[in-house]
């Protein structure tokens, strides 16, 4: 799909995020770490930490022009330094379109050429089957199902771990 991109955050981009992010079905397959609500004071913020990293680790995902969303990598260090960890989020008004799959495969293809690890991986919480169905599109397989290791919403849940193997 040639109409997704992935491309840095610019200070522009903070009312689009704000709107997507700003989201209860976003912020209930996030990590807690995402302000809810999500404004633009926090949008700004996202993208002004952003402009800051070196390696580049987090872009918009762009579709058509408009903001679709997220996509980053975490880096990891010492004895899992080969494995980098990514996560992505897709605006509600821009899903069933094939953009998160196209951003995983966008996301995958950048951390494998500029960081060179053996291994990408991503958490998915036990109820979000559309985002595990995106990462088996893009050849990530279930490594493990870890039992009850996350909470969200203070509901105690299984958290899905999804490997690619390079």
């Amino acid at each position: 799909m040639t109409d997704v991109i992935l491309r840095s955050w610019q200070t522009a981009d903070a009312q689009a995020l704000a709107a997507i992010a700003n989201n209860r079905n976003i912020w209930n397959n996030v990590r807690d770490r995402l302000p809810n609500p999500y404004t633009v004071r926090d949008a700004l913020d996202w993208i002004d930490h952003t402009q800051k990293e070196n390696p580049k680790t987090n872009f918009a995902v762009e579709y058509k022009g408009l903001i679709a969303g997220s996509a980053g990598c975490l880096l990891k260090d010492d004895i899992n330094r080969k494995s980098i960890e990514i996560g992505y989020f897709i605006g509600e008004p821009f899903w069933s379109k094939g953009i998160a799959t196209e951003a995983v495969r966008l996301i995958t293809a950048y951390v494998y050429k500029e960081f060179n690890p053996v291994r990408i991986y991503a958490e998915v919480f036990e109820h979000n089957k559309a985002s595990m169905r995106v990462l088996q599109k893009n050849g990530f397989y279930l490594e493990n199902i870890s039992r009850k290791a996350v909470i969200k919403n203070n509901i105690v849940l299984d958290n899905y771990i999804w490997v690619k193997l390079l």
